[in-house]
């Protein structure tokens, strides 16, 4: 016992001595983008993990929208980004931030560090046991990351909270973090506990009761293992109101977690708001990846129940014609095509194949072409974190429908100044009461409503994230990790 207790002591030193070996091998190392004689702003480092920041989607707005909030604010920060994505030139990242994104980052102040090991954290590796698989794949490459470079602030942006420890025990330096949606929640819990099958809670364990309740007991010691990690952040940043009261449930940090919603292109879809075009007919545009979660089955399946309603009140044949549901969306790979299959095979079985159109991999302009003919923006995942594409159709002034639940409940589809911002459900009978209730109500009525939502999220501008994000980053980081530090050389 004695002996074990030593080589734990030694091993405890040697990582000490490890963490203080690197730390000052990376203390320098971008000194050379920084300006060293700005006394008021000392030079600091902010190491962002973000394995897969050349995706394009909207974790990666978050992660550019975060760094050239802090660029604009600190004159000496220099941003370090942990990733796997190999290409010939750094400035590739820079070039597609401001070309995707329209964010314009400092070349000399964003630098980068590869990482080699970011296949660790594919769920394709981890048939069973995903989220634990994951999250210890994560830990070993916030591993690679620690012994690559130490930065004054660690920053994660993709929810591997495994890698906090890594960072506040052994190199100690303050830990802030982004948080989308938590890795495992109460609702998680609950969909096992109550036997519900899900896209997370397959039909052969949801109809077994002794895999139920291994399942339980393998996601509560999971619960615990992720609630200790993100009890070492310093700093927590999260996307909505619902995420926060699970992370506050699970982390148990309200007194330094605070909402920063994320940064929506809200200007570029209000400027396509057209009042005349969008009544014009009775399109209903979806804007979601065909991923199993985002549910598309109900949008198809409340269509059918919603034309029924219409066939029921002898509706005209030529405003029958009017009515269609676009399916927007990235098909990333087979799996996704499969899904687009079914889906079609789906619409064919209720006799309304004419009726759904499927609008793959669309470019941008093209998405704002039919948002500004659509009359409808429809959202149906269960429990959506936020909600992105809600605030994108109600912006680009669509009448939103979207499920009762998390962000798009508590953040995005609720009152604003007394006026009604759009419309929730729950299941495909809900749904369609909804479509019809839009259906037959005035285009003065409709307006009301798109220009109450286009007001709204507002809220949710790129402007409103660079505030409340340096807020948060002041309030919990800047002042007590760095202003009050001791000066690089």
């Amino acid at each position: 016992m004695i002996l074990l207790l030593l080589n734990l002591g030694l091993l405890c030193l040697l990582l000490k001595l490890t963490s203080f070996l690197i730390k000052k091998l990376s203390k320098n190392k971008f000194s050379k983008f920084a300006n060293l004689n700005d006394e008021k702003n000392p030079y600091f480092t902010v190491g962002f993990l973000h394995p897969f920041c050349n995706s394009g989607g909207g974790g990666e707005r978050v992660l550019w929208s975060a760094i050239k909030a802090l660029q604009d604010a600190y004159p000496n920060c220099i941003c370090v980004v942990y990733t796997g994505d190999k290409v010939d030139s750094p400035d590739e990242f820079i070039k597609k931030a401001n070309d995707r994104f329209n964010i314009q980052l400092s070349p000399t102040r964003t630098q980068f560090v590869y990482l080699k090991f970011r296949f660790l954290v594919l769920d394709k590796y981890y048939p069973v046991f995903t989220l634990l698989g994951q999250s210890l794949g994560s830990m070993l490459l916030g591993v690679e990351a620690f012994l690559k470079f130490i930065p004054d602030v660690y920053f994660e942006t993709t929810g591997y909270a495994f890698t906090y420890p890594l960072f506040h025990y052994l190199a100690n330096v303050a830990v802030c973090c982004y948080t989308h949606y938590p890795t495992i929640s109460t609702d998680m819990l609950e969909n096992v506990s109550r036997q519900v099958s899900t896209y997370n809670n397959r039909r052969l364990i949801s109809q077994s009761q002794i895999l139920t309740k291994a399942k339980m007991i393998y996601y509560k010691i999971f619960a615990n293992i992720y609630s200790y990690c993100g009890r070492c952040s310093d700093c927590v940043m999260v996307n909505s109101s619902w995420t926060k009261g699970h992370i506050n449930n699970l982390w148990s940090l309200a007194y330094r977690t605070q909402v920063v919603y994320p940064p929506c292109d809200v200007k570029k879809f209000d400027a396509i708001f057209n009042n005349e075009k969008h009544d014009k007919n009775f399109y209903i545009s979806s804007v979601a990846q065909f991923r199993p979660e985002k549910n598309h089955q109900l949008q198809i399946r409340a269509l059918g129940k919603f034309l029924q309603k219409l066939n029921e009140l002898n509706t005209p044949k030529e405003e029958i014609e009017k009515v269609r549901l676009l399916l927007i969306g990235s098909c990333r790979d087979q799996d996704d095509q499969n899904r687009v299959d079914n889906l079609r095979a789906l619409a064919r079985e209720l006799n309304i194949e004419d009726k759904v159109d499927f609008k793959l991999n669309f470019s941008f302009d093209n998405l704002l072409i039919n948002l500004a003919e659509s009359a409808v923006g429809i959202h149906s995942m269960i429990d959506e974190h936020f909600g992105i594409g809600v605030v994108e159709c109600m912006a680009a002034g669509t009448v939103m429908l979207s499920h009762n639940s998390a962000g798009p409940k508590m953040d995005i589809v609720v009152p604003y100044k007394g006026e009604k911002t759009g419309f929730l459900a729950e299941d495909a009978d809900g749904y369609a009461e909804c479509l019809l209730q839009i259906y037959q109500m005035s285009h003065k009525k409709r307006n009301q409503i798109r220009e109450a939502a286009r007001e709204h999220v507002q809220k949710f501008s790129q402007e409103k994230f660079n505030e409340n994000f340096l807020d948060a980053f002041n309030n919990f980081c800047y002042t007590k990790f760095i202003f009050n530090a001791e000066k690089r050389d």
